[in-house]
């Protein structure tokens, strides 16, 4: 009987292992890359080509500037009074009290049960109007006192300014949701620490104040960058009143020129561009605190 011998598998070059390898590592590097802001910056690119070079975008830019600065001041003002007006309610959600917690209950899911727009034009045409009254009520109160034509009997719901207005709808309205990220993250502290703080003398408050509430917002910062992104974009309805935001400027001069396409694609590719850096930095400030974690673990 012949023995057969098995062929052996040839050996593979080394060479050809390492370029295997190395060609491995770049597709995985090329995988990795942010291709959608890429293609976004590509297009964006285009667009600021255009403003630079076409006297039409250039007029459409130059106009949407004009209210620029409407847009960023609604929503930095409307949101800080959010944060304020979520906290409160946010403690109010996680009170043993049940008066203040079916309040603070009652408060968040209206808000949450009701579209924003709605709730713009409800706190714009009534609630507004409703407060008016009742300031010219006390001023009539105050009447032996300040006089029958003190400034609390003259005041109108005409001397509130729509952007007032506006600003205070996004403010409740956020604040409804800000209440639901802090009771979240009041409620993701371990309970040993208020146990802890109650055993060292300290009041509810001040145990609230001092260690609950430093370690919850640290953890609840992510989640509030983001909300500060989607009132950015939710801006774009104080429009319906009439307040001269970025929007309100686009839809003028596309009214006015019927440019439509080349209005609402500069007006689309502004609010993308900012809520943009304002994603990146919201995902740095989570990788810095998620590091700082890490190294305090």
């Amino acid at each position: 009987m012949s023995l057969t011998t098995r062929p052996q598998p040839e050996a593979i070059p080394r060479d050809s292992a390492v370029d295997r390898s190395a060609l491995g590592r770049f597709v995985d590097r090329m995988a990795r890359w942010p291709w959608w802001l890429l293609i976004i910056a590509f297009f964006g690119a285009l667009i600021a080509w255009n403003a630079m070079t076409s006297e039409l975008y250039s007029a459409i830019f130059n106009r949407l500037l004009l209210g620029i600065g409407v847009t960023i001041f609604t929503t930095l003002v409307a949101y800080s009074l959010a944060i304020a007006v979520g906290l409160i309610a946010g403690l109010g959600r996680v009170s043993q009290n049940p008066v203040i917690y079916n309040i603070a209950t009652l408060y968040v899911q209206v808000i949450r049960g009701v579209p924003i727009l709605v709730q713009l034009l409800v706190i714009a045409f009534v609630i507004v109007p409703i407060v008016m009254d009742g300031v010219n009520l006390l001023g009539n109160a105050l009447a032996p006192i300040w006089g029958a034509d003190n400034l609390l009997v003259r005041a109108k719901p005409q001397d509130v300014p729509f952007l007032t207005r506006s600003i205070i709808a996004l403010a409740i309205a956020y604040g409804g949701f800000q209440a639901e990220t802090f009771r979240a993250g009041i409620q993701s502290i371990s309970k040993g620490q208020m146990e802890a703080a109650r055993s060292l003398g300290m009041s509810y408050w001040q145990a609230m104040r001092y260690v609950i509430l430093p370690q919850a917002i640290r953890r609840v910062l992510p989640p509030l960058g983001n909300d500060f992104i989607a009132m950015l974009k939710d801006s774009s309805l104080v429009s319906v009143l009439g307040v001269r935001d970025i929007t309100q400027e686009a839809r003028l001069y596309a009214a006015a020129s019927f440019r439509f396409l080349e209005t609402y694609t500069s007006l689309a590719f502004l609010y993308l561009a900012m809520t943009i850096v304002l994603s990146l930095g919201v995902k740095w400030l989570e990788q810095r605190l998620n590091s700082e974690g890490r190294a305090q673990g």
